[in-house]
């Protein structure tokens, strides 16, 4: 709709999820953890396609996505990436949820303070992004190989590149 606010948006996404010199997080984690705090607002759209984009980060693991947003401490992710999806569900709720001894775990399953500073980050973007999808009554299709689709192309191409076109009924 807007090109004038597109570009800073796809240029932040870009540098948060998918380019790989910006976090020690993998792109996979990060996207994982846009899809979880999705999946916490509610936002269908953000949620499946970030999810889809992870499974392709991931190697194609769609289980380890349904798991994390079913329950991420009961997922198969390492002990730090679940420090830090409890990080961003306290960010999704609000900044000030995030308490020392959240910081301190997360330091205790080896997360850097760069990682905990992503995850914030990508948690507090995504519910800017959530709120913008939704708030402009942005149409999410039901068919799972739409974002199948999205998901393999930003994964392998990222966010700079044109979107995928999706046919609205």
């Amino acid at each position: 709709f807007s090109p004038d606010t597109a570009k800073p948006l796809n240029d932040l996404v870009q540098t948060l999820l998918h380019d790989p010199a910006t976090s020690t997080l993998t792109p996979g984690e990060r996207e994982l953890i846009a899809a979880y705090t999705s999946s916490l607002n509610e936002c269908k759209y953000c949620a499946t396609t970030h999810g889809a984009i992870a499974k392709y980060q991931l190697g194609g693991d769609g289980e380890v996505v349904r798991e994390v947003m079913k329950d991420p401490a009961g997922a198969d992710i390492s002990p730090k990436l679940k420090t830090l999806m409890k990080i961003a569900a306290k960010v999704q709720r609000s900044g000030r949820d995030v308490t020392q001894a959240d910081i301190d775990a997360a330091r205790a399953e080896g997360a850097t303070d760069r990682e905990i500073h992503d995850a914030v980050l990508i948690a507090a973007t995504f519910c800017l992004f959530n709120r913008y999808v939704d708030g402009l009554g942005t149409w999410a299709p039901d068919d799972p190989a739409v974002y199948d689709a999205i998901g393999k192309q930003r994964a392998s191409e990222g966010y700079l590149t044109k979107p995928f076109k999706i046919a609205q009924p």
